[in-house]
């Protein structure tokens, strides 16, 4: 775990203590801030049938009983077992069952069969939890005060990373639902928040900017290092792509038009059928989409959502515009002109996911975490109405396969030279 620090730079005062009244204060702020964040992991958890815990409607895809339980192997793996002498493990059976994809911690269960292991079951994971937050609790109170800021430095990755979790928690069982003939509502009562009304575009003229995370606070070892890229010039949109503009974009051939898509692009279309968003579907000439709170019909108004960097591309062309880079769209959104950036949906840029310039991965398990993924694949920066609150900045570098669209993605759009 020297490497730690690698993998974030959570230099504020949730991670840092320097004299003995510094260390209780550190501890007793991470403390309830590891009890938040495991408590909305079972808030999110809670209207879900132990038989909706079990399923895994795609490889791609966990079960949510799973994420419960990985998110806690996570500190019984990285925090409890390095650094907690006494500490029993709840059932050598789940660092197989419940690992993902750290390589250098071991074997583990293949990720596409997740969905066939109904034992533990869901109230066992439950235990599994409370035993692992009891354990965690009793590390705050007796942790000595010289490893306290590795530690907490730790705890920081590890609850973040259980962020990342509760936002798939949320786009695993959508798609899950999707699949039911009578698809089911995640919350009946729930409601999207509403975009910002804001219109026009933001100039960006051409200047050098730095890019990636250098301040204080946590970040993930691919926000950084910081650098300079030169930016611009180049204009973007303050809104997102809407529903309304989509409709557009199909009814004037869009997804049959083989000129507006990449050549990948075009095969994925074919061969998956698209013709709308996913989650859309068309019943007596009306669309409707499936969304959190069940089937209800495609507000023109909304952001377009649900849709893979192939469509985005396409929609681009087809409007005259392109998708920003990642750099042209850090720089707005640190200038605070593009709105709804961290609210509704991730959204595409045209950059590939690569490391920054000076970037180095950790030499143990956590260097696993980012850095062995930078291939073959397209860069979402903001955030989802699904992110959970305190989980986004300009610098989050978020990552998916360019057909990928169960996720909550949209747009929005940029014009160079402008």
């Amino acid at each position: 775990m020297a490497n730690a620090r690698a993998l974030s730079s959570a230099r504020d005062g949730d991670a840092v203590a320097t004299d003995a009244v510094g260390a209780d204060d550190a501890r007793a702020r991470m403390l309830a801030r590891f009890q938040a964040v495991r408590a909305e992991t079972e808030r999110r958890a809670a209207p879900l049938t132990p038989e909706d815990q079990c399923v895994q409607s795609m490889p791609d895809a966990s079960p949510a009983k799973w994420h419960r339980a990985h998110t806690t192997w996570f500190f019984e793996q990285f925090v409890l077992g390095p650094n907690a002498p006494s500490y029993q493990v709840f059932d050598d059976r789940f660092a197989y069952l419940f690992n993902s994809y750290y390589v250098a911690a071991g074997p583990r269960h293949a990720r596409p069969m997740r969905g066939l292991i109904t034992r533990p079951d869901a109230q066992h994971v439950g235990a599994y939890r409370r035993h692992v937050d009891a354990a965690m609790q009793r590390l705050f109170a007796t942790l000595a005060s010289d490893a306290l800021e590795r530690v907490l430095t730790l705890v920081e990755i590890g609850l973040n990373h259980e962020q990342q979790h509760q936002e798939l928690m949320l786009t695993d069982i959508l798609h899950a639902f999707a699949h039911n003939p009578h698809p089911p509502a995640f919350d009946e009562c729930w409601e999207p928040p509403r975009p910002q009304c804001r219109t026009g575009r933001f100039a960006l003229p051409e200047g050098i900017h730095s890019i990636g995370h250098a301040g204080e606070g946590f970040s993930f070892d691919n926000e950084g290092p910081a650098h300079r890229e030169l930016v611009g010039p180049v204009a973007l949109s303050r809104a997102l792509v809407g529903n309304g503009q989509w409709l557009d974009f199909m009814r004037d051939g869009g997804y049959a038009t083989p000129s507006l898509w990449l050549s990948d692009g075009w095969a994925a279309r074919e061969a998956q059928g698209w013709e709308a968003p996913g989650y859309w579907r068309e019943v007596d000439g009306r669309w409707l989409a499936f969304t959190l709170g069940g089937l209800r019909a495609v507000d023109a108004a909304a952001p377009v959502c649900h849709v893979s960097y192939y469509e985005a591309d396409a929609f681009a062309r087809w409007s005259g515009a392109q998708l920003p880079s990642e750099a042209e769209w850090e720089v707005a959104a640190r200038a605070g002109e593009i709105g709804d950036a961290f609210s509704l949906a991730w959204q595409w840029t045209r950059s590939a996911y690569s490391a920054y310039p000076g970037y180095r991965a950790a030499a143990d398990a956590l260097g696993e975490y980012n850095g062995k993924f930078m291939v073959n694949q397209m860069v979402l920066r903001g955030a989802s109405l699904a992110t959970p609150a305190g989980h986004a900045r300009p610098t989050y570098r978020n990552f998916f396969q360019p057909p990928a669209r169960w996720q909550f993605t949209g747009l929005r759009l940029a014009w160079p030279g402008q």
